[in-house]
C-alpha cells in the first residue's frame, strides 16, 4: 500500500472563539490562529503531536472541497495520551470538563488493532465526541 500516514482531518465549528478556548484549556495548541484573526487565513488548525492536525472551519466558512454534510458536531476524535489514565482525569478536572464515559477498555489502532488501552470520553461544545486513549505498556 502506498498510504504512509494520516496528515489531517477537518471539522466545522459553530463558534470559533469557544472552540479555541475549550481546546486550549485541554492543553492543545493551534496553527494559523493569528493569521485567521487578522483575516489572512480562512481557517485555523488544532495541532496533534508533531505531524498531525485538525483543520477547523469557523462559522460561515465556505469551500468547494469540503464534506458535503459537514456540520458542527460531526467529529469523533481519538487522541493518544502519553501518560496515565489518572493524568487524563486530573487534566479534565483542572479544565472543568466532565467525562461522558470511561475509563473503559478499548483496542486502538496500534499493532494492527490488537493493542489494548483505556479511554475516557468527553463531548466538546459543538457536541463532537472526543476520546483520550492511554495504551497499555
Amino acid at each position: 500500500m502506498s498510504v504512509t500516514g494520516f496528515d489531517h482531518a477537518a471539522v466545522p465549528t459553530a463558534d470559533a472563539e469557544r472552540f479555541l478556548e475549550y481546546y486550549k484549556r485541554l492543553g492543545f495548541t493551534f496553527s494559523n490562529e493569528e493569521s485567521w484573526r487578522k483575516g489572512k487565513s480562512k481557517i485555523f488548525s488544532l495541532r496533534v503531536g508533531d505531524h498531525n492536525m485538525i483543520n477547523v472551519h469557523p462559522q460561515g466558512f465556505v469551500a468547494d472541497l469540503r464534506g458535503h454534510n459537514a456540520k458542527p458536531g460531526c467529529g469523533d476524535f481519538c487522541f493518544v495520551w502519553d501518560g496515565t489514565i489518572e493524568e487524563v482525569q486530573e487534566m479534565l478536572a483542572r479544565a472543568g470538563v466532565e467525562p461522558v464515559a470511561g475509563p473503559v477498555r478499548r483496542y486502538g489502532g496500534r499493532n494492527g488493532g490488537t493493542q489494548r488501552s483505556k479511554s475516557i470520553y468527553i463531548s466538546d461544545p459543538d457536541k463532537n465526541l472526543v476520546e483520550f486513549m492511554v495504551y497499555d505498556e
